[in-house]
């Protein structure tokens, strides 16, 4: 049996570190001012996915994710742990989305990608603590969902279900869902499995369009700044795919009330962002 999984990840603040210039005026995160990680239950998310890659051989994880060019240090991250591929939404119409805006973006780059089975991800992220973007994906996608997963305990190719053991007050749970279905995994889920060597020296050099810096017009030996460029052709492996909002048809992921010209409604829109927070 061969499953399609894409695992939605997030680079955020690393927000265990936090000194005197971590928040802004405005009562907003400096994340000029603190370094980037990957979101801790991603990764809890990601080593249940590459799982169920070691029980099925077939399988195929991709990582989706949403951020600045930057951020492609996720779908690095992911290579070098197993994944087999991964997308980078990056549009500066992304900027400052909200949950609803975010997971719009996610689910109309999910159809884009279009053949899944399993769609996972962390309960939340430290940047944000709403837990609800995963919910919302679900929802837009149509999907069953189950969250606060601790462990995928099973897969059954001939009924296209998904057994899961999931975290509860008081206790656990098991839930049987349908496939495709959307999970979303608690950190208390088994720790992500460190870096392999081997993929680490396959990997090292994948790259993003915006990481990849263009020939310089007066460069003094006229070559290009990119080291090694010629990699790039004979191993497309190395080329992160980049997707802007027209790529994904999601030219409405925004917060609707931003989107009326009244200053009334902005100021609502953002203030129901900073709640959120």
């Amino acid at each position: 049996m061969s499953l399609k999984i894409i695992v939605l990840a997030k680079q955020v603040p690393d927000t265990r570190n936090v000194g005197k210039d971590a928040m802004k005026e405005d009562g907003t995160i400096n994340r000029a001012a603190l370094p980037a990680i990957f979101n801790p239950e991603d990764l809890n998310a990601l080593e249940q996915a590459l799982r169920l890659k070691d029980a099925y051989p077939e399988t195929t994880v991709t990582l989706l994710t949403m951020g600045p060019g930057r951020a492609a240090e996720i779908i690095r991250e992911g290579l070098y742990r197993g994944a087999d591929g991964g997308y980078l939404l990056t549009d500066r119409a992304f900027a400052g989305a909200d949950t609803l805006a975010t997971s719009y973006a996610l689910a109309t780059a999910i159809k884009k990608i279009g053949d899944y089975d399993i769609i996972i991800g962390g309960r939340q992220a430290i940047d944000g603590d709403t837990a609800q973007v995963g919910p919302q994906v679900a929802e837009k996608l149509g999907l069953t969902q189950v969250t606060y997963a601790e462990e995928i305990l099973n897969v059954d190719e001939k009924n296209r279900s998904i057994t899961v053991k999931r975290h509860i007050d008081g206790g656990v749970e098991t839930v049987e869902g349908p496939l495709p279905i959307v999970i979303t995994v608690n950190g208390s889920a088994a720790p992500c499995r460190p870096r392999n060597a081997k993929l680490v020296m396959k990997y090292k050099r994948a790259l993003g369009a915006q990481e990849k810096v263009p020939a310089p017009a007066c460069h003094p030996e006229g070559v290009s700044a990119l080291p090694y460029p010629e990699l790039y052709e004979k191993r497309p492996y190395l080329n992160i795919p980049e997707w802007s909002v027209a790529d994904v048809n999601s030219h409405n992921a925004v917060c609707p009330v931003r989107r009326q010209k009244s200053k009334r409604f902005r100021t609502s829109c953002s203030r129901q962002r900073k709640a959120r927070r």
